[in-house]
Formats: structure tokens, C-alpha cells, sequence
């Protein structure tokens, strides 16, 4: 009961590799490359991975490195089944179920579990299991929608306060929704680290549970109205979205006060019951990032330099409690993700179905990092190996999750990441869905190229992103481009994850080579604009960084586009937007998305893999016009009415 076939059978069997080998703990013997050379794993990688699972590495006879004892048994920790699935206990039993009925019996549970997270008390031998009963697939996607995509820092209105907020968001959807949208697509709006300076990327947080109190609009919070010299904090803030780039720092720097004043406003009018009740439906985990955040405070950004008091969870929570001014901070920043919930649900409020995205990792030093400490990899990072675009291969300086770990913890922390990420979302985009099955590990200190692949339980994590969609009522989209094994792809398929399709990458235009099980786009926050390619301005903005390019890859790009829509290579940028939407518009995607960036004919891509702030700006370039501006702007309107034609009978 609860052994993972699938699991089980990519990592091989333990008989037949004498219980010893590697691939056993899920480290893959080596890697295919774009070429389709073959990269042995490097015996001393094996190695690091190996003690880091605790799996004690022994040097083998034939040279190869192997573990000192045999893996855990897959299943032993959490039994994790479809509806409807029999499941045989092995003896007498007590099914707890998580509404709080229960049922004994002997043997076989029963067949109509319901869907959720329950126990299992085995008489013998006397142990508790967790028991997920998942549908298997995620909720459906509603058919032949479209939808924005934005980068919500980059979208100010007149009211923004130097970057797009929920407030702003909230008018974005209200506003789409009337032009027939369904869906908007916002970047990763988790939280970075409480204290500066603020990280720039979305895509490395502190938390991936919490979100980035940066996007409230602070003239809403609880206890702001009527604070003195609001008029004039409001008045400061907006002068911040003048110019080209978004200034985290300054933002903050301007919010913070405010925001620490209709804090205190609110807490001396002793009206906490809206706190206490978001308290008490987050759980233990809020009151954790709390402490981690007042912590960080007085004892530094990196937890890993804390003293040995505030080292844990459960220790640090005590010691905030016990001292008066640190939980006083501690409400603080719980005070604040309660009106970042309000304001996002606002948001969600508003007719079209918030699609979040959820990042591929954490930062190291960040607070889920912290939190579940006893369930990453020490010593080693996620990346990628060598590519055509980056022939040394990456390393995203993201700590792995140990698959053994998270099973062993019941996937709680998985858990806890996707509802958050589906919490007042129609939608959730998983970054680098491939991560579900697999992830390029490599030890600190050493070349990304000299990684390797672990693997991770993936039927069992997709079973966990299945029951968290369908409670939800949100679909699941994978962003699964690049190298993807195929069988990859037919399991999301099958699991009702929709794929990415995007106009830069296929060798078709968009129609029938295009699955309908998937989210349709022109490009990425990664890649090139319509306008950057057509105009060349990409490969100069590349040069200027300092990049060692040739203009053939974009150049190709705006080929491709002149070819597919009949458009004259010299035509204005504008022409060339309208084209590449209407292109799009003939996906049979079940959902297409347009970039504001595209819409907008913006020449320059939010970020540029491969370079530092000091070589560009990245995820801090501002949309050149306001949202008002966007709401009256000719080309946008053309956009939208051409992707919301397709939704109609005979449209597109």
C-alpha cells in the first residue's frame, strides 16, 4: 500500500541494482545534452548528493559511487491514491478523515474516501499514515478564453505609488473583463526578504508561501483612513512612478511608514478580530514568517548567521513571544500579509481569473529555506545544464527540496506552496514544471555543468497539485519549454496541466500541430518582444550588456513572423503586433495570452537571462504608459478584440 510505481520505476529496481546504487536514491546516471552527447553524473557530484541525503556514499569496485544503505521504501512515509482507488490497509485500521468522521474496519478502506487529507491509525505495527485521496486531474481551464499577461510592477496607474499594486491589478481585471477576458497572468508575487534592499527578481523569494507586502496600495489598508499627513504620503508616493524604472527601495522606503502607521492606528482601536481569523485560517506557518520577519530585523537578513536560540521555527516563535518589542514587530508583518490577502482577493474579485505563478525555488537565506530546513539538500543547488544558450550551463542559486525529506514531512511544505499560490486565483502557472519530475543538482562551489538530475516523485506531486486545483476551482498551466522528455509532457497532458506554446519556439504556426491542452503565447518575460525582434532593437539591447551575440537568433524570430503572416519585412512595429496577435488568435490553445509589453510595441524584454543589474535592469522596467493610457490605447484595443473574437462561434 502507497508505493509509487512510477516513481519506483524511473529511479529502477532495487534488486537489480543491488540495492546500493545510486539511482536507487534517484540520481540518474547521467544526462542527454541538446546534442545528444551523453554526460555521465561526476562521481564526485554523486558523491556530495548522496551524503546529502544522508544515503552514506561508499566508493564502489567498478569506480562508480554508491550508497552505504539501500533507500527509503517508497511508500512507507504517506500513502498518496486516486478516488475511488482500494486501497488495503494490511489489518485493522482507523480512518480519520480530515472533516473528523472516522470508520474502522480491517484490510481494505473504504472505496468512496472522500477527496482530502486524512490519516490512517494501523493497529499493527502501531503507526499513524497520511492519507491524500487526490481526482488525479487538475480543474479544466474555461475553453477558448484569453487574458493579459503583466508584469505588475511594471503597470502603474495615476494613483500607483512608483509600481503596480493590487489596487492597480484590480483595475486591470475590471477593465479586461469588459473587453471579454478571462484570465489575467500576473509574474510571482511572493514575498522577498523584509529587509533591503529589495530583491529585484520574483523569481527568488524568501517565501513562497507569503506574498510581497510591496504591492499594497496603502491609503486602503485598515487604519489609514484619516491618518495625518496621508495627503501628502500619497502625494510622495506618486511622484515615484515618474521615469523609465521601477525603484523597489524607494517604494518601500515611502510605503513602510505609512504603512506602520495605520498599523498602530488599527491596533489601538483593539478591533483584531479580522487578524485573529486570518491568523487562525493560516495556521502555524503565519505566525512563523512573522517571527522570521521581526527577527530578521534585529539579527540580520541571512538565518544562517542567527544564534543557535533562533536557529528553528519553534525556537524562534518562542523567543519573538517572550519579548515584548519583537512581537509587537512580529503582528506587524503578520497585520501586513492579512492586507495583502484582502487586497489581493479584491483583485480576484473582479470578473477574470488571477493566474499566479509559482517559482521553481527559494532563496537559501530566505524564510522558507528556514522553515523547512530539514527538508532541502544542504550544500547543493538547482540550475540547468549546458544549453544553446548558455553552453556552461546555469545555476540559479535555488536549494532543492531532498524528495526522500518532503515525502517523509507528507509534502507538507508542497502543500502549503501550491494553496498559496491558488489562493484567490482562477489559475496557477508552475515555473520550470519539469522541476516536478526532475532537477539538475549541483554543489555549491562547482560548475554548474558538473550537476546531475535527481529525481523526484512526480505522480505523487501531481496527484498533491490536482486535489489543491480542484478545491480551488483554478486550472494548471506548465511552463515546460526547453528540454522536456516527452513522457513529461504526456503526463501533464494526462493530468490535465496545460502545456506552453509559444510563436517564438514552434516550428509551426499556430493550428492544428498546436495542443488545445495547452496556454498559447507569442513570447516569455525571457525572450524577445515583437517589437525588440522586428525592430533589432533585442540584439542591440543585448550588445549594450556587454553580451557576445549575433543578431541570427532574433533576426530568425522576426522572419518567422514575416513568413507566417504575409507581413513585408520593413512594415511599422504596430503592423507587426497586430499580425502576431492575429496569429495567435488561431491557437487552439483553450487559452491564449497577450503580453501589455507586446501590446504596447515595448522593444525591450523584463529580464535578459544572463546578465547582473549592473549590466541591465532587470524586472524593474517600467510599461511606458500609464494604465489609463492603456485603457485608451488604439493598438491594445486591437489586440484584445482580435484574441476576444476567437472566443466567439466562427471567431479567430
Amino acid at each position: 500500500m502507497g508505493s509509487n510505481p512510477g516513481w519506483a520505476a524511473r529511479i529502477g529496481d532495487v534488486d537489480e541494482l543491488a540495492g546500493h546504487d545510486a539511482r536507487s536514491w534517484g540520481i540518474d546516471a547521467g544526462y542527454e545534452d541538446v546534442h545528444g552527447g551523453w554526460h555521465a553524473a561526476p562521481a564526485a557530484t554523486v558523491r556530495t548528493v548522496l551524503e546529502a541525503m544522508g544515503a552514506e556514499p561508499v566508493d564502489a569496485a567498478d569506480g562508480s559511487v554508491r550508497a552505504a544503505r539501500p533507500a527509503p521504501a517508497v511508500g512507507a512515509d504517506v500513502w498518496v491514491v486516486r478516488a475511488g482507488a482500494a486501497v488495503d490497509a494490511g489489518g485493522p485500521y482507523t480512518l480519520r478523515c480530515e472533516d473528523g468522521t472516522e470508520h474502522r474496519g480491517a484490510g481494505p478502506l473504504p472505496l468512496e474516501v472522500p477527496l482530502g487529507y486524512h490519516t490512517v491509525e494501523l493497529d499493527r505495527p502501531g503507526r499513524t499514515v497520511p492519507l491524500i485521496v487526490s481526482p488525479g486531474r487538475c480543474h479544466p481551464a474555461p475553453e477558448r478564453s484569453w487574458g493579459w499577461a503583466v508584469q505588475l510592477y511594471a503597470l502603474a496607474s495615476a494613483a500607483s505609488w512608483g509600481m503596480g499594486d493590487f489596487a492597480d491589478l484590480a483595475r486591470l481585471a475590471r477593465w479586461s473583463a469588459g473587453l471579454g477576458a478571462e484570465v489575467a497572468v500576473v509574474n510571482p508575487l511572493h514575498a522577498p526578504m523584509p529587509v533591503g534592499p529589495q530583491q529585484a527578481s520574483p523569481y527568488y523569494p524568501a517565501s513562497r508561501v507569503f506574498r510581497s507586502p510591496l504591492y499594497l496600495r496603502p491609503e486602503l489598508v485598515d487604519g489609514a483612513a484619516g491618518l495625518d499627513g496621508l495627503d501628502y504620503a500619497v502625494r510622495a508616493g506618486r511622484t515615484l512612478s515618474a521615469g523609465a524604472l521601477v525603484d523597489r527601495d524607494a517604494v518601500w522606503r515611502a510605503k513602510q511608514p505609512v504603512l506602520e502607521r495605520a498599523f498602530a492606528r488599527w491596533a489601538a482601536a483593539g478591533q483584531d478580530r479580522g487578524l485573529a481569523d486570518h491568523r487562525r485560517e493560516a495556521g502555524p506557518s503565519l505566525d512563523r514568517w512573522a517571527a522570521f520577519c521581526a527577527l530578521c530585523e534585529v539579527a540580520g537578513s541571512d538565518w544562517r548567521s542567527w544564534p543557535a536560540s533562533f536557529a528553528t521555527p519553534e525556537a524562534a516563535v518562542a523567543a519573538v513571544a517572550a519579548d515584548g518589542r519583537l512581537s509587537g514587530r512580529a503582528t506587524f508583518h503578520a497585520w501586513l500579509q492579512w492586507q495583502v490577502d484582502q487586497q489581493l482577493a479584491e483583485a480576484g474579485r473582479q470578473g477574470v481569473g488571477l493566474v499566479q505563478d509559482l517559482a521553481i525555488g527559494c532563496d537559501p537565506s530566505g524564510a522558507d529555506a528556514w522553515l523547512w530546513q530539514d527538508c532541502f539538500a544542504e550544500g547543493l543547488r538547482v540550475g540547468a545544464p549546458p544549453d544553446l544558450f548558455a553552453t556552461d550551463g546555469q545555476d540559479w542559486g535555488l536549494p532543492p527540496f531532498d524528495p526522500w525529506r518532503l515525502r517523509a514531512r507528507a509534502f507538507g511544505p508542497f502543500i502549503d506552496i501550491v494553496r498559496a499560490g491558488l489562493r484567490h486565483a482562477g489559475g496557477l502557472r508552475v515555473d520550470h514544471v519539469m522541476g516536478l519530475f526532475r532537477l539538475f543538482w549541483i554543489p555549491v562551489g562547482s560548475r554548474a555543468i558538473d550537476g546531475c538530475y535527481v529525481r523526484y516523485p512526480h505522480d505523487e506531486l501531481l496527484d498533491v497539485l490536482a486535489l489543491e486545483s480542484t478545491r480551488a476551482q483554478a486550472f494548471c498551466v506548465g511552463e515546460d519549454l526547453g528540454t522536456v522528455e516527452p513522457s513529461v509532457r504526456e503526463e501533464l497532458a494526462e493530468r490535465r496541466v496545460l502545456s506552453t506554446r509559444l510563436v517564438w519556439f514552434e516550428d509551426a504556426p499556430p493550428g492544428p500541430s498546436w495542443p488545445a491542452g495547452s496556454m498559447g503565447a507569442i513570447s516569455t518575460h525571457d525572450l524577445p518582444t515583437v517589437a525588440g525582434a522586428w525592430t533589432g532593437a533585442d540584439v542591440a539591447d543585448q550588445r549594450a550588456a556587454g553580451l557576445d551575440v549575433t543578431a541570427a537568433p532574433v533576426e530568425e524570430l522576426a522572419a518567422k513572423l514575416a513568413r507566417w503572416t504575409g507581413l513585408d519585412r520593413d512594415a511599422p512595429v504596430d503592423d507587426a503586433v497586430g499580425a502576431a496577435h492575429r496569429l495567435l488568435a488561431h491557437a487552439p490553445s483553450v487559452v491564449v495570452t497577450a503580453s501589455l509589453d507586446d501590446a504596447l510595441g515595448v522593444d525591450r524584454r523584463p529580464n535578459l537571462p544572463g546578465t547582473t543589474d549592473d549590466q541591465r535592469p532587470n524586472w524593474c522596467l517600467r510599461l511606458p504608459k500609464s494604465l489609463e493610457e492603456i485603457e485608451a490605447d488604439s493598438m491594445v484595443a486591437e489586440v484584445a478584440a482580435v484574441l476576444a473574437a476567437r472566443t466567439t462561434p466562427g471567431g479567430g
